[in-house]
């Protein structure tokens, strides 16, 4: 190769030579590299149309810190010795040591750069030595070095500020930016082929053509000299591709080193942090022994918990499924031709286009501000900021349910968690407008919100809520601002389980059975609720079912505490068939798509779909109608996706604002203020009426734990007494008597043949009556 570019003539080989001395200079610049560093002092070397820069001037010889082809860059002078130069995105700051050092450099980099233009758009035919400037010179470094490693350091820019923040991105993004420099050789290669390739078959046309035997040696002349570049730009392409394939294969083995190393890392520092909260709890424990040696008085109350100055959040890089389907706006033809009648579509689908539904009663605040009206309780007393170290508690609990965990009241709210169940009822609205639609595709969309919004108030409620006692109930009578009733009981203790029940004079009923399996793995707490929900609309007869995710609480051991939802919902109309299917996203630090992320697709009992929902499950819900779809190839060559034109969306729900304070109110909704609020009239078992709830409430910790371990340990004792009369009644070969709930029993479902608790009624005519003669004493 190095031969053909000595033997064929190059008409500016000589003015490129000569440029090439002007387009040289070195010297020492400050560069900035990150907030912990500021300003370094870098050697900067311009040479080619490349500007290098190096730790030290004896680095030239082994260590590239980072290139910057001028070709595209964008030079800009600044105040104070200051420049400017952008390149792919990134932008790189420089200072000089006085205005004539910056005058300097900033005249040398100008002309440096007009003179990676010009080469970058200069013709390569007839010109040798600039097909190889434009190919391997001036678009990336030289593939062709005597020493290989040392052009692989110049490939990428390592950067002083990688070493301190974000290693890995910067290296991926180093990684990136060289395969895609790779990636223009092999486009600028395979444009000279074509082009050469075209000249030489000119040639040859013309050869053949010849008719005057005197042209032949001309015509021969040209034909060899096309057919030499040819032949280079084709070895350029194959070396390209070559250092192409080499560099991809050199960074897969890097990148699966640096997984490894990673993986091993966590689990060190997995080790490390346990090994930390230990010696922290010892050194707690030893202060708490010899309080002596502190100094008594101001300075021991002048401590603060410091446990929310820690910052560090624990973030997961979940692999997320990515969404099997695209959704793009559809054209005004598309929304024409739909609102004309498609052939795709069903007479359902464009029976439910004549309703407006999603305009109608989109301000979901009426509820609210009614709640408001009514002159109920808007606040509690503030937290109080009582510091505890949980890993002193929890460190003997890993891999045991939460139910058996025994816990202060310190890492509780003052809510039950049959008070949690129904505040799922905060957007009960939304079922009032699903109880309007005509279409089930629309009823089914509302219902998926009202499904999503019951997370929105746990978004920044880590506490745990007491488990309730067995036997113990709840009821919330909103008929006169909202026209459902609710009542809730825990019909079993382990595993816990609690059934709910709620009629609407609304036209709608709800029901569910939950039973909760949690876990606490250490650094976090799975809670997998397990049961089925269920939705009846009186007017239609339309049943929906559906279940809910796993919740997840972060950052056990160390750092904030923060809650996350992940998972699939997958809502079922009995009646039609139609289906729903929810996917929560979780979260995850390096996703750019939207934190808390929800998407949905509405299909019919054919399984077409006509709705796509979107948002988030703690703002809110948006569903958009499903104009045309087609499947379509993103990705890779095996993954498709199917793209859905759908019209602008319609808000479903939206989250209602928090009270103002709600941070020292547990973060509680406007509902949830009012769901512990005395009642007069109701059930001497309500979780009103707990006593240790009630003082963790007004703030009393201490009383509050005193009594929660005397209600724990008297519902202990309850149930040994039960099991040893079953063991008696076994013995005796008598029935054994399993326990009852008082308001609920177990029925059969007649499609899944599944057994479950449901409401046998009796408690709303008792509570008229004021008859709790049934009710037993459990606190």
């Amino acid at each position: 190769m190095n031969g053909h570019v000595k033997i064929l003539p190059s008409p500016t080989s000589s003015s490129a030579g000569h440029s090439a001395s002007p387009d040289t200079h070195r010297g020492w610049l400050l560069k900035w590299t990150n907030y912990l560093k500021g300003y370094q002092r870098r050697w900067f070397v311009l040479s080619n149309g490349l500007l290098s820069y190096y730790r030290t001037q004896a680095e030239m010889a082994h260590t590239c810190r980072g290139t910057i082809s001028l070709a595209t860059v964008h030079i800009e002078v600044g105040d104070t010795c200051h420049l400017v130069l952008t390149s792919g995105g990134r932008n790189y700051h420089l200072k000089a040591s006085s205005e004539v050092e910056c005058q300097r450099w900033v005249s040398a980099l100008q002309q440096a750069k007009a003179n990676a233009t010009q080469m970058m758009h200069q013709s390569g035919e007839g010109s040798i030595l600039a097909v190889f400037r434009v190919t391997f010179g001036l678009v990336c470094v030289p593939l062709y070095t005597e020493d290989e490693s040392q052009s692989q350091q110049l490939l990428y820019d390592s950067g002083d500020e990688v070493t301190v923040a974000q290693p890995d991105r910067a290296l991926t993004s180093g990684a990136l930016k060289t395969l895609i420099s790779k990636l223009d050789d092999l486009s600028t290669c395979n444009d000279l082929i074509g082009k050469h390739g075209a000249a030489l078959q000119r040639s040859l046309s013309e050869l053949e053509d010849l008719r005057c035997p005197s042209d032949g040696n001309d015509k021969l002349k040209t034909v060899n000299e096309r057919a030499t570049l040819f032949r280079i730009t084709s070895n350029a392409m194959i070396n390209a591709c070559r250092d192409f394939v080499d560099l991809a294969e050199g960074h897969s083995r890097r990148w699966q080193r640096a997984l490894q190393y990673e993986r091993e890392q966590r689990h060190h520092l997995e080790e490390t942090i346990e090994q930390l909260a230990k010696q922290h709890n010892n050194l707690e424990r030893a202060w708490r022994e010899a309080p002596s040696t502190h100094p008594p008085g101001p300075e021991r109350s002048g401590e603060v918990d410091t446990s929310d100055e820690n910052e560090d959040v624990e973030f997961f890089d979940a692999m997320e499924d990515s969404p099997a389907f695209i959704t793009v706006p559809a054209s005004n033809h598309a929304q024409h031709e739909h609102s004309g009648g498609g052939v795709n579509q069903s007479m359902t689908s464009m029976s439910c286009m004549a309703n407006d539904w999603g305009q109608e009663d989109s301000d979901t605040s009426g509820s609210y501000a009614l709640q408001q009206r009514r002159g109920r309780r808007s606040r509690i007393p503030d937290k109080p900021n009582y510091s505890l170290n949980l890993w002193s508690i929890m460190k003997n609990c890993i891999g045991k349910e939460l139910s058996k965990i025994p816990m202060p009241v310190n890492f509780n709210e003052p809510l039950s968690m049959l008070q949690r169940l129904t505040e799922d009822l905060e957007y009960s609205e939304l079922l009032d407008r699903a109880a309007r639609c005509v279409c089930t595709l629309e009823q089914m969309c509302l219902v998926a919100a009202f499904s999503v919004s019951s997370y929105s108030t746990t978004v920044h409620r880590i506490g745990k809520p007491f488990n309730p006692l067995l036997g113990e109930t709840y009821e919330l009578d909103r008929l006169e601002e909202s026209g459902y009733r609710s009542i809730c009981e825990q019909v079993s203790h382990h595993p816990p389980a609690a059934a709910h029940h709620v009629m609407s004079q609304r036209g709608w009923t709800l029901w569910q059975e939950i039973t909760i399996d949690s876990k606490f793995r250490g650094k976090y707490i799975s809670i997998m609720p397990l049961g089925h929900i269920h939705l009846l609309f009186h007017s239609s007869g339309n049943h929906y079912v559906w279940s809910k995710v796993t919740s997840t609480v972060h950052n056990i051991i160390v750092g904030k505490l923060w809650i996350d939802h992940s998972g699939d919902i997958e809502i079922v109309n009995r009646r039609t068939k139609d289906t729903c299917h929810l996917k929560f996203s979780p979260y995850s630090y390096f996703s750019r798509d939207v934190p808390r992320k929800v998407t949905g697709v509405v299909a019919d009992s054919d399984g077409l779909a006509h709705y796509i929902l979107s948002g988030s499950w703690d703002d809110k819900m948006e569903s958009a109608k499903i104009v045309e779809s087609s499947r379509g190839c993103v990705g890779s060559e095996v993954k498709q996706k199917t793209v859905y034109q759908t019209l602008p969306p319609k808000l479903l729900w939206k989250k209602y604002p928090l009270p103002e304070n709600a941070e020292n109110m547990h973060y509680f909704s406007s509902l949830a203020l009012t769901l512990n609020e005395p009642e007069e009239g109701v059930a001497p078992t309500d979780s009103r009426l707990r006593p240790d709830q009630r003082l963790m409430e007004a703030g009393l910790w201490d009383e509050a734990n005193v009594h929660k371990q005397r209600l724990e340990e008297r519902q202990r004792l309850e149930r040994k007494r039960r099991e040893a009369q079953t063991n008696i009644a076994l013995e005796e070969g008598r029935e054994v008597e399993m326990y009852q709930p008082l308001w609920f029993e177990k029925r059969l479902d007649s499609e899944t043949r599944e057994s479950s608790y449901v409401y046998r009624g009796g408690y709303w005519e008792a509570k008229e009556k004021q008859d709790w003669s049934q009710c037993p004493s459990i606190f």
